[in-house]
């Protein structure tokens, strides 16, 4: 076995313990654009295949978290119609409401992942029991992460979170199976 496959067994193994996934929204689960209006309305644009492998780990048993610095009524919305009731927006320092989480949640930072794309996101990371950055990410922050998503922020890394997280639980094979019926 290479240490390449090595070190994927390893990152399976520990993402069998995750039970719950922290994702930051502006850079994570955008692109990071932000669109304004005249009015002064923001818009962002989410990618439909993240939400569906959100909706998928959730049904998988995985509790998901949304941690952002910014406050927005579209990302609440767009969790909503996830049924996603972790919703923790303003959050300038981000491990505070990290914490809070893991405390309401009852887990160990080791039964959790954090996903970001820059530096206000690192000491969230470093506090997860899996740290991952998505491929465009901050270089700085690659450097302190477990894995890097194949695929950009907004552009399907949520999806390859978890899909990584569903096989880490040995569930692909059981998801993929509800589809082929």
């Amino acid at each position: 076995m290479t240490t390449q496959q090595e070190n994927r067994v390893q990152l399976l193994q520990r993402c069998a313990a995750i039970k719950l996934v922290v994702f930051d929204v502006d850079g994570v689960l955008t692109d990071g654009t932000l669109f304004l209006g005249d009015d002064g309305q923001e818009y962002k644009a989410f990618y439909a295949r993240d939400g569906l492998g959100m909706n998928l780990l959730q049904r998988c048993g995985v509790t998901i978290g949304i941690i952002t610095a910014r406050q927005s009524s579209v990302v609440r919305l767009r969790m909503e119609s996830l049924g996603i009731t972790h919703l923790y927006q303003g959050q300038e320092e981000k491990l505070p409401a990290f914490e809070q989480l893991l405390a309401k949640l009852n887990l160990k930072p080791e039964e959790s992942a954090y996903v970001g794309d820059d530096l206000i996101d690192l000491p969230t990371m470093r506090r997860a029991g899996v740290a991952i950055a998505v491929a465009d990410a901050h270089p700085l922050l690659k450097e302190h992460c477990d894995w890097v998503t194949p695929r950009n922020g907004g552009r399907g890394a949520a999806r390859d979170v978890c899909d990584l997280i569903m096989e880490g639980h040995g569930l692909m094979a059981q998801v993929i199976a509800g589809y082929l019926q």
